[in-house]
Parts: C-alpha cells; sequence; structure tokens
C-alpha cells in the first residue's frame, strides 16, 4: 500500500507533466500580486507606445510557450487577453520603422 508522501509525490509528478501545477503556480502568483496591489492608488493610464510594447512582449512570451509568464503579464496589465483571431501584431507602422528600401 502506498504512503501518502508516495501518493503526494504521484500526484505532483502527474500535475506537472500535464502543465496543471505551472498553471496554478502562475495563476497563484497573479492572484497574490492583485491582492497586494494597491488599489487607492490609480495607476497611470498605458500610452499607445506601452500597450504597444506589452502587446510584443506578450506575443514574445506566448510564441515561446511562456504561458504561465504571459497569464501573470496578462493579469498585471488588467486588460482583456483578446482571442487569437481578434489579436493583430504589431506592424512597421506602428513601431514607426522606415520603410524598407527595394
Amino acid at each position: 500500500m502506498a504512503t501518502v508522501a508516495e501518493l503526494k509525490a504521484v500526484l505532483k509528478d502527474t500535475l506537472e507533466k500535464r502543465g496543471v501545477l505551472g498553471h496554478l503556480k502562475a495563476r497563484i502568483r497573479a492572484e497574490v500580486f492583485n491582492a497586494l496591489d494597491d488599489e487607492s492608488e490609480p495607476r497611470p493610464s498605458l500610452s499607445h507606445e506601452n500597450l504597444l510594447i506589452n502587446e510584443l512582449i506578450r506575443e514574445y512570451l506566448e510564441f515561446n510557450k511562456y504561458k504561465y509568464t504571459a497569464s501573470v503579464l496578462i493579469a498585471e496589465e488588467r486588460l482583456p487577453c483578446p482571442q487569437k483571431e481578434q489579436r493583430r501584431s504589431p506592424n512597421a507602422e506602428d513601431v514607426r520603422l522606415p520603410a524598407a528600401k527595394r
């Protein structure tokens, strides 16, 4: 018969393999940040450039499969996470890159 410690170890391994444990840890971290956040002090509104930077960072995190880190970013920036169909990648005009010479 398995001991409680062995059952805990098997459960932890199973949750890690399924990706559930990492997701739960990230969600708990985000909720702790939200609980500690001083809501009496309003956050400054984000400029277009900062929103663009946040979207680039979020896209980078998702591209590299850092989904737990991305979930914390999304929770902290307090913006809705648009569905992939609705999301658009920033383009050269958004970041004010010069046009490519041909």
